[in-house]
């Protein structure tokens, strides 16, 4: 047995990395396991890969075994792998999304029943509902919430690698299965810098009694025993009690495995962590990546002398009543509990009800910590990673303290159809901003972009002392489809969960011609700002390529304006089309983040060690494609007047058919955002009203093409009428008007 370090040693032991948070679970997963099932399903399929490519390497875990990995045909097959495994012993563990975990439950709900310490790790999910997502929210966790799994959510990069250990300690000393989750593509593919847990800490966090005791309950023909019975009704319900000891005992275990990793590394965590004013009246309460946003945003208000609090949940399952009243000042007199979830049909979604029972029986007791309830609202917000901004964050406060406030509301769309949203301000900017580096790069899925954005970030993060977020919107379709990079750098700790939005960027790059004409890129610029155009237009030539929008908004916001042909640069240097080298060193140039020959020397050195092994001639190319790359990257000088006689063309034709127009051309313009949901029921958002003539009814859902129209009145939807409803009475009608014409 190896010395123990002391607290003092591991916490300056700590190596810091930039990495997403994909990678920060399966770096934990991998070390603390013994069998890795895996299927993928974005976006959680990074998290298998790397423990199969690390297994493939020969990495060991913590206790000198290489990981099994084994790929089956369904997540069922996966969470049946898993089942069987921990049954026979071995620490197991797999990861999964939305559907994926759907197809788990039969298997989750045997596991928890019969006590098997067994991790689940999630990149959080949209489920397939009207349509299928593979962007994140809350719902896949959601419709698991009753298998009997312990739920652990983690808010950041960080906090991804530090609850997968937590839950990991805490499901083998309490006897329960885990999910581990945090939020799809927010968390899972935001790059971060975190610090790497140390194997000491890990060994350290893993009790060996509680592996022996795991070992001791393993199913073997030398000790056999009977497990999965099948029981009648009149044991059934007693052996079903018999669990509850684990569940009562399992937020005290949590919290003292959480006390044990903040004495071995010096970071914090509590089940329910609050922040905010002591004396806070108004508190917002949520779980996942959505309460670093939050939590920046009180931040701010506490300056302005707010008196204004947030609660970010950690320990979902079991849910602790207790440990959530004692993190609540008891000054607070209004609640808003946001789901990043919806539960149609409910008479409010989950975490909401879960607040509202726990407080209102504290107040029934009569001798709990409220004499009157607080007025608890719910809300849904950021369903398939929809922007959750300040200015959302500040409409949801002003929200508590209106007189009238909305329950069960929205925020983040304009709901004009049952009336559930908040208006907020888009323009609203927190303090943390002021002191941080935007930058946002337009790039087509597989050119390079993206893998150049990563590289810029590690060398920020892992070889200056600068704090640097990453997060890249990435489109369904993938390979050749838009991706937009949004980097963040600052000299202080990066909790922005939200894009780079409009006026903040000081550095936008432009990695394909073929946006210039279609999306107003330099909205997003802040005054001041550098613009970078890979094209091949010459320096005389480029201004009058340019929309004369984008040449008016240079000159109004003095932007600064460079270009490349780095499709030139690469053809020459023997890189084919690759530009991502010559894009990254083009901003390391221009962008003033690091001073330019340090970061020259910083790129060649990610250059020896991303491509090295590859072979030296690979290395010696873009080496030379980057030393090319300051010899053509120029500077235009703007002239004193916009020329252009051409403006940014429209999303689709002026003759396209109305739904086109209204939403299937705001979605190509990048404006979907901003459709209201009226626009995208199955019916037209045009409506009728109880009064509307039948004829009129039905030549308006003809002229319109749809089966349906919503019925109006007083501006409410109080139904809605399809033609067929107009059938008994349509074909006599038709006839009259016939004959009258």
């Amino acid at each position: 047995l190896r010395t123990r370090p002391s607290a003092r040693e591991e916490m300056s032991a700590q190596k810091k990395v930039t990495i997403d948070g994909n990678k920060a679970a399966a770096y934990v997963a991998h070390r603390t396991n013994e069998v890795i099932a895996i299927y993928p399903n974005t976006p959680a399929s990074p998290m298998g890969e790397l423990a199969d490519e690390w297994s493939a390497e020969g990495r060991k875990n913590i206790w000198g075994g290489i990981p099994e990995i084994i790929e089956l045909q369904s997540e069922a097959g996966a969470a049946g792998s898993v089942h069987g495994a921990v049954q026979a012993g071995a620490l197991t563990t797999t990861f999964t999304a939305s559907q994926g975990l759907l197809l788990m439950i039969p298997n989750m709900y045997k596991i928890a029943g019969e006590l098997s310490p067994v991790v689940i790790h999630v990149a959080a999910r949209s489920l397939a509902a009207q349509a299928l997502s593979i962007f994140g929210d809350h719902g896949d966790v959601m419709a698991a919430r009753s298998t009997g799994f312990a739920m652990l959510a983690s808010c950041s990069v960080q906090e991804v690698m530090d609850m997968a250990l937590i839950s990991q300690a805490a499901a083998l000393r309490g006897r329960l299965p885990f999910v581990h989750f945090f939020d799809g593509f927010r968390t899972s593919h935001e790059m971060s810098k975190v610090e790497l847990i140390p194997d000491e800490i890990i060994e350290a966090m893993i009790d060996n009694e509680w592996l022996v005791a795991h070992r001791g309950r393993a199913l073997t023909p030398d000790e056999p025993v009977i497990r999965g019975t099948s029981q009648n009704p009149d044991v059934y319900f007693q052996a079903r009690e018999t669990v509850n000891p684990y569940y009562s005992a399992m937020p005290g275990i949590v919290q003292g495995i959480m006390d044990q990793f903040a004495g071995l590394t010096g970071r914090a965590y509590r089940l329910f962590d609050y922040f905010g004013a002591v004396d806070a009246e108004r508190v917002i309460l949520l779980m996942g990546s959505g309460a670093e946003a939050v939590e920046e945003t009180v931040e701010h208000l506490l300056g302005t002398g707010e008196k204004v609090g947030m609660l970010r949940v950690r320990l979902y399952r079991p849910f602790s009543a207790v440990h959530l009243l004692q993190a609540l000042p008891a000054s607070t007199r209004h609640i808003a509990v946001l789901d990043r979830c919806k539960e149609p049909g409910a008479d409010g979604e989950p975490l909401y009800k879960d607040v509202v029972t726990a407080l209102a029986e504290d107040v029934a007791s009569g001798d709990g910590k409220f004499k009157h309830l607080p007025r608890i609202l719910g809300g849904r917000y950021g369903l398939s990673s929809k922007e959750f901004t300040p200015g959302m964050i500040r409409a949801v406060f002003d929200n508590l303290s209106a007189g009238q406030a909305k329950n069960k509301f929205t925020v983040g769309i304009h709901d004009d159809l049952t009336h559930t949203s908040l208006e907020w301000h888009a323009d609203a900017r927190n303090l943390a901003q002021e002191h941080v580096k935007q930058c946002l790069f337009y790039g087509l899925g597989s050119d390079g972009t993206v893998s150049a954005n990563k590289n810029t970030i590690k060398i920020i993060g892992e070889e200056t002392d600068n704090y640097a977020q990453g997060y890249f919107v990435y489109d369904s379709k993938k390979a050749g489809a838009v991706t937009v990079s949004h980097l963040r750098f600052s000299a202080s700790p990066i909790r922005s969960t939200y894009l780079v939005n409009a006026g903040e960027a000081d550095f936008i790059g432009c990695h394909q011609t073929v946006f210039l004409d279609r999306f107003e890129l330099l909205d997003m610029a802040a005054p001041n700002a550098v613009f970078l155009l890979n094209t091949p237009a010459s320096v005389e030539e480029v201004w009058d390529t340019l929309p004369r929008t984008m040449q008016q908004q240079m000159l109004d916001k003095q932007v600064r304006f460079y270009v490349i042909d780095g499709y030139r640069v690469a053809r020459e240097n023997g890189m084919g089309r690759r530009i991502n080298t010559i894009m990254q060193t083009c901003f390391f140039a221009i962008s003033d983040v690091l001073p330019r020959d340090e970061a020259i020397g910083r790129i060649k050195q990610a250059v020896e060690k991303t491509y090295g092994r590859k072979g030296r001639r690979i290395v010696e190319r873009n080496f030379a494609a980057i030393d090319a790359t300051l010899a053509n990257l120029h500077q235009v000088e703007l002239p004193q007047q916009a020329t252009s006689d051409f403006e940014v063309r429209p999303a689709v034709p002026a003759e396209a058919p109305p739904f086109v127009q209204r939403v299937t051309g705001e979605i190509i313009a990048n404006r979907g955002d901003s459709i209201p949901v009226s626009a995208i029921m199955e019916s037209a958002p045009i409506s009728v009203t109880p009064d509307t003539p039948t004829l009129e009814a039905i030549d308006l859902m003809r002229r319109e093409r749809v089966s349906c129209l919503p019925v109006v009145r007083e501006g409410r939807l109080v139904g809605l009428v399809s033609e067929r409803d107009f059938m008994p009475i349509a074909s006599q009608l038709l006839e009259e008007r016939l004959k009258g014409e």
